[in-house]
């Protein structure tokens, strides 16, 4: 077995067919039917099931695709290591972040990141879920990954600082008249909340839980972004980080008590490289709140 059928393997699994799958990899369609059936002779499994709208990944050729992808990304770091020179480096980091988290750190952190080495490739996505972050840290699949909590080693994770959350009202909200909101004065009020799977909405639990009368859920959506829009239009009040909140609608929000808040962490991949080390180093000088005397959820 190669990289090379790792990398085949795993871009058709993407695309569906062995042609997208060469589109997408720059080589000639039979190169790629060849190396999956060598693949498949060689394991004697039958990775992927033919069908008439493409071809579909087998329960095995689901389980050997997860340990592909983690051995094509480990491949990738040790290819970025090995060609890190004096204060160049190339390669790809693939960087997790807790949706909502670091929305304000993560920019100045990667500007600097990328004035160290320019020729480097980040990728950066946002993950609603604690459980599915904490998943993909134990397949070794991220780099780097901020997020509240983990069951991994300390000498894996770092404190950078917490992330308070904030109340975002409508326009003309009475409650706006005061500069920090109590949680009980929103139990009658709508809510705009997240994904019933996503941290945010955990959180959102926890603080309602209790409340009487029982909150009314307006809407549900995925993004902060449409959250505080959504709030800020009227339709019902919500609560997300204070370094989510896009850039206008500060006048809306306001803090609430008694105050909510969650560490921020920084885990590292086992055996992190200079990229990730040093994106650390960026993001620990980066500004962040300070949770220790808030009521963390």
């Amino acid at each position: 077995m190669s990289l090379r059928q790792f990398e085949y393997a795993l871009a058709v699994a993407e695309e569906g067919s062995v042609t997208a799958a060469a589109e997408l990899l720059h080589v000639a369609q039979p190169s790629v039917s060849q190396q999956i059936r060598g693949l498949e002779r060689e394991l004697g499994v039958e990775l992927f099931a033919r069908t008439p709208t493409g071809l579909v990944p087998t329960a095995v050729g689901r389980a050997f695709l997860r340990d592909a992808e983690a051995a094509v990304s480990a491949a990738r770091r040790a290819r970025a290591t090995a060609r890190a020179g004096a204060e160049e480096l190339v390669g790809e980091l693939v960087v997790a972040v807790q949706m909502g988290f670091g929305t304000r750190q993560l920019p100045g952190a990667l500007g600097a990141l990328r004035r160290r080495f320019p020729r480097l490739e980040v990728t950066v996505f946002e993950e609603p879920s604690s459980a599915e972050l904490e998943r993909l840290c134990r397949r070794g699949v991220l780099d780097l990954a901020l997020m509240a909590a983990c069951k991994r080693s300390p000498a894996d994770a770092h404190r950078l600082g917490g992330e308070e959350f904030v109340v975002v009202l409508g326009a003309g909200h009475p409650r706006l008249a005061a500069d920090r909101v109590a949680l009980r004065e929103l139990a009658g009020e709508p809510w705009v909340r997240f994904d019933r799977d996503s941290a945010l909405d955990g959180v959102l639990s926890e603080v309602l839980r209790g409340d009487e009368p029982t909150p009314t859920t307006a809407a549900r959506v995925s993004q902060t972004a449409t959250a505080v829009r959504w709030a800020a239009h009227g339709l019902g009040v919500t609560l997300v980080p204070a370094s989510a909140v896009p850039q206008g609608y500060e006048h809306l929000v306001r803090s609430v008590f008694p105050a909510v808040s969650q560490p921020v962490i920084a885990v590292l991949r086992q055996g992190a490289g200079p990229a990730e080390t040093a994106l650390l180093d960026f993001l620990r000088r980066e500004t962040w709140a300070e949770s220790a005397a808030s009521s963390p959820v």
